[in-house]
């Protein structure tokens, strides 16, 4: 039996779908199926899958359900063979290690449901970091009660979760992962919890949202601050040409990078997360000093 079953839901992807595979099929640990659940597809979606040829793949070529097609991925999930489950999506990209860091971070018995630290990538190709740090109480408080911040490419989960606190609610219009989340959490208790803060995946805009930003006011305000800031790193700018597939430019900018590639992006997010603050701090300005220090 393998040891992870990575779920990725997909519909009418095809021109990119291939991409997101690669990058489930290039991964440092070897042992897991991939479930790939065509959720209605009408395109040659599932003529790419079938086209691949890994004995790992395992398509579900299903009727569209309804809203954003959870009812299918329970029909895959119900087949998955891993004891642990990991998500993707047929328009995110994983680093090779991505899986590897899931497992080491649910190695802890206590440990039932892992992610990583996410980074969006806007539609012209600018690669900001955002999320939330599930393990601090008040964001955790935040994330239960307001909305959902983490892509689900970042997540990873015991299988005996689903025997447990159930299947993904199907009757949910949308943000139907977030629910799920919020059940396991919620269940569990915030030491089951893991987190790795390291990047292991890059999340893009889905094709139906029409902002640069997904929609979210979080990505946002981190792409003002990188339009803004003189000192954002290039490697965090990956250019987009006109009528390009964000995806395609940046699979092909991460593959003939390699290893060293993924390194300067992590270098890069580091460098953002501990310049923002200091950026934000001196921008106020000098401030008279008053009374003594000790």
């Amino acid at each position: 039996m393998p040891r992870v079953s990575v779920l990725m839901p997909t519909h009418n992807r095809a021109d990119i779908v291939g991409l997101a595979i690669r990058s489930v099929l290039d991964q440092t640990e070897r042992d897991f199926e991939l479930l790939v659940v065509a959720d209605g597809c009408t395109d040659a979606t599932c003529d790419v899958v079938r086209g691949i040829g890994d004995a790992r793949i395992r398509l579900f070529d299903l009727p569209k359900a309804p809203h954003f097609g959870y009812a299918n991925r329970n029909v895959a999930l119900r087949e998955a063979r891993g004891d642990v489950v990991a998500m993707t999506t047929h328009d995110d990209l994983l680093f090779p290690d991505h899986l590897a860091r899931l497992l080491e971070a649910l190695e802890p018995a206590a440990m039932v449901w892992a992610y990583s630290r996410p980074l969006w990538v806007s539609r012209d190709g600018v690669i900001v970091p955002f999320g939330t740090d599930l393990t601090r109480r008040d964001e955790l408080a935040w994330f239960l009660e307001t909305r959902n911040t983490i892509p689900a490419t970042c997540v990873a989960y015991r299988r005996a979760c689903l025997d447990r606190y159930g299947y993904f609610p199907e009757d949910v219009p949308v943000a139907a992962d977030w629910v799920y989340w919020k059940r396991i959490i919620t269940a569990a208790g915030p030491d089951a919890i893991a987190y790795v803060s390291a990047p292991t995946s890059l999340h893009f805009c889905a094709n139906w949202k029409r902002t640069r930003f997904s929609g979210s006011e979080e990505v946002q305000a981190w792409l003002e601050i990188a339009d803004n800031a003189d000192w954002w790193p290039s490697e965090l700018a990956v250019d987009i040409p006109a009528g390009a597939v964000e995806q395609t430019i940046v699979a092909d900018r991460m593959q003939s990078g390699g290893d060293a590639w993924i390194r300067s992006v992590r270098h890069a997010i580091s460098h953002v997360l501990e310049r923002v603050p200091w950026d934000q701090v001196w921008r106020r300005g000098p401030r008279p000093v008053t009374g003594e220090s000790t």
